[in-house]
């Protein structure tokens, strides 16, 4: 929205120039989302107080869990509502994959905030069901999928990291990959959302690093360079990944240990779908692995915990899952969990920047 308002007027005040420049609308976005969450977050958790609207939790967690309850959720409603706004403000309106990123991180906020009302209204930790959320999440990353094949200019294959010559073509079957990646994404971040600012450091770096690609992607002169596809428009996105790293780092301000609210599925279910869409939108899927390594762990430990507990009857390879729990269960204080779960995640994300040389 500043960029069709102000950038018009440089011819009469070249300072309003900068406008024009992705990297400073990127950093505008993402620091007035980050002043947007940190302004309202008072506001916000004082309603939620008002409201009773608090967090649920599960019974077999670990027993120095149960000081959460009552803690505000749904924060990734504040969160969502200051990506948004800086998006607007500072992305270019007439960008189609600015409006499909948006689309993706509130339709799946849609899909958390109901799965949060029904755990707050019935006071359990069941919420939606999960036959019934995975078939939304489905439509949300099918929309992505079917509207980034059909995109001009767009085709089905695929970016490798360290592969620079092979980039196998999926076809129309890339509409069912797409659709892997987002729901894939959506709920591993949401499986990881479980300590106190757990989900939101990772976030924060997986934002940083898709910022960067996004840049690059968009960028004719340096994707050929760095041997990256080329998606005309994708720049934008910066902004939007700008967005998501100022309002995740706003939020960390309040759910950072001992958190002061929690940003519930509406938060975490949106994020993960928006990092997947984004990875989908600038082809770089598999880069998601690797800058989203803790999101990959913690969602491997459920589905190794959970088939191997039906393959012997019982037994278990974790103490507890997902992944964070187990360390937990061994006693480190949760602290240490995140924090260490942050260092790896930053190392990942230097690693999968280093990816651009090394292709």
């Amino acid at each position: 929205m500043l960029y069709h308002f102000l950038y018009p007027l440089h011819t009469v005040f070249t300072g309003f120039n900068v406008f024009r420049y992705i990297t400073f609308r990127a950093i505008g976005g993402a620091v007035t989302a980050f002043l947007i969450v940190l302004f309202l977050g008072p506001v916000f958790i004082r309603t939620m107080q008002r409201f009773q609207i608090g967090q649920v939790i599960r019974d077999d967690g670990p027993e120095t869990h149960l000081a959460k309850k009552g803690v505000p959720t749904m924060g990734g409603v504040l969160i969502l509502f200051g990506i948004t706004l800086a998006t607007l403000l500072w992305a270019r309106l007439d960008n189609v994959l600015v409006w499909l990123g948006l689309f993706i991180i509130l339709f799946y906020g849609m899909i958390g905030y109901i799965d949060d009302y029904r755990k707050v209204k019935k006071q359990n930790s069941k919420g939606l069901s999960a036959k019934g959320k995975l078939i939304l999440q489905v439509i949300g990353g099918g929309v992505v999928g079917l509207f980034m094949y059909y995109h001009p200019g767009f085709d089905g294959h695929l970016s490798l990291p360290f592969f620079k010559n092979i980039h196998p073509d999926l076809g129309w079957f890339y509409v069912v990959f797409a659709i892997v990646v987002i729901v894939g994404a959506s709920n591993a971040v949401n499986l990881t959302d479980g300590l106190d600012g757990l989900a939101a450091g990772p976030t924060i770096v997986t934002a940083a690093v898709y910022l960067v690609f996004s840049y690059l992607a968009g960028h004719v002169v340096l994707a050929e360079y760095l041997r990256l596809p080329y998606v005309a428009g994708s720049g934008e996105l910066a902004i939007f990944c700008g967005g998501i790293f100022g309002g995740c780092l706003g939020f960390l301000w309040f759910n950072a240990y001992p958190a002061q609210m929690f940003m519930g599925d509406v938060g975490s279910l949106a994020l993960g779908g928006a990092l997947g869409s984004i990875a989908i939108i600038i082809k770089q899927e598999f880069l998601l692995a690797i800058v989203g390594g803790i999101f990959v762990m913690e969602a491997l430990s459920v589905i190794m915990q959970v088939g191997y507990f039906k393959m012997t009857r019982g037994k278990r390879i974790f103490l507890m899952a997902p992944f964070h729990h187990h360390f937990e269960k061994k006693g480190w204080h949760e602290t240490k969990v995140v924090v260490r779960f942050w260092i790896v995640s930053i190392i990942l994300g230097l690693f999968a920047i280093a990816t651009l040389k090394l292709r």
